[in-house]
């Protein structure tokens, strides 16, 4: 009997290991299948790390656009504030260097003051200048840090493009027209600086880029029938945004600035609500003429917002802040460069940080 169990037992035992044998060959693909979605599911995480890179990327091309301003900004502080108090005479002295950084009379004496009500006869070192600097700057700009929004049930959305000669008026629109085409919305341009040739081809130039279609005239034609041809255009092509561009002109010539004025007047012909978003660009390098520049343009068309150009060209960065603490204009877009990519939507706490060299990451 035992011989026979025993038999039984080692039967047993080969059948045993013929099915571990045959669970093992099964089992290796199924392993293979089970790991291959963890991969999957692994690789998304590179796409946050672009984001985020591509994020650092603009605050540095930022940072060093703003550099002439930073550093004058910051050597100043530096000179001042050496192991000295916070009383009336670094109060002043740091008035003038907020005040050569063209953030405005205004605007330094409103930050002198804030600095006065928390550090006055505190011994500070430059490095918490720069912090309580920060601040105040921050609080400043946040009000009109401010998206440009597209209202989707308006069709077409119609943008008119203001500024004088050299602000970047041309260039910026084709830049906006890129990313608007990038997010899936149809774009259109309306080429209106008929008085120079140049920026005709300038803006079809960009049209081409952003493979949207541009509205032209005959150099020296009418602004606004070309205005008025571009609208009826884009609603037949049921395009989503229209951008008109329109011929620099300097604040103080009259004749101008009324053309302008036509111009809106002919627009609402064909749409009473428009134009539903009116932008003045400016050039930063101009300094405190563009601070001339916003009062007088606001004065002829309903400015809605702002686009500050040519950053990165200057030792004037402040002036931004100035024209925010002036006029309260959302500021929707600042550029640092030429490219699609140095023209990027207003972030107040970035901006602040770069001028005063605070977070840098």
């Amino acid at each position: 009997m035992f011989k026979k169990l025993f038999g039984k037992k080692k039967k047993t035992d080969e059948v045993v290991e013929a099915v571990e044998e045959l669970v093992e060959e099964v089992a290796e693909p199924i392993v293979e299948e089970i790991v291959e979605p963890v991969v999957e599911e692994i690789l998304v995480e590179p796409e946050v790390e672009v984001k985020a890179e591509a994020k650092k990327s603009w605050f540095k091309r930022l940072t060093q656009g703003l550099s002439k301003s930073n550093n004058n900004l910051v050597s100043g502080i530096g000179s001042i504030f050496t192991k000295r108090k916070l009383d009336d005479e670094t109060l002043e002295e740091l008035e003038d260097i907020l005040i050569q950084a063209d953030l405005g009379t205004e605007t330094a004496i409103k930050i002198c003051e804030g600095l006065a009500k928390t550090s006055y006869d505190k011994e500070i070192e430059p490095e918490e200048i720069r912090q309580l600097l920060n601040k105040e700057i921050t609080e400043i700009l946040e009000p009109v840090a401010k998206p440009l929004v597209i209202d989707a049930s308006i069709k077409p959305y119609i943008i008119l493009m203001t500024g004088v000669n050299g602000a970047g008026k041309t260039t910026t629109i084709g830049k906006m027209a890129q990313k608007f085409q990038a997010e899936g919305k149809k774009v259109m341009l309306a080429a209106g600086d008929t008085f120079r040739a140049a920026a005709v081809e300038q803006l079809a130039i960009w049209g081409d880029r952003a493979g949207v279609p541009v509205v032209t005239a005959p150099a020296g034609s009418d602004a606004a029938s070309l205005a008025f041809e571009a609208i009826a255009k884009a609603r037949e092509q049921n395009i989503d945004i229209l951008l008109i561009d329109t011929a620099g002109r300097l604040q103080n010539r009259t004749e101008l600035m009324d053309e302008l004025e036509k111009i809106v007047r002919v627009i609402r012909k064909q749409d009473a609500t428009a134009p539903h978003a009116s932008l003045l660009v400016l050039d930063a390098t101009t300094g405190q003429n563009a601070v001339n520049q916003a009062q007088i343009f606001a004065e002829k068309v309903d400015i809605t917002g702002l686009v500050m150009t040519k950053l990165d060209g200057t030792a004037k960065g402040g002036i931004l802040v100035a024209i925010a603490a002036r006029f309260g204009l959302p500021v929707h877009y600042i550029g640092v460069g030429e490219t699609i990519d140095d023209l990027e939507p207003f972030d107040a706490a970035e901006f602040a940080n770069a001028l005063t060299q605070i977070n840098l990451q």
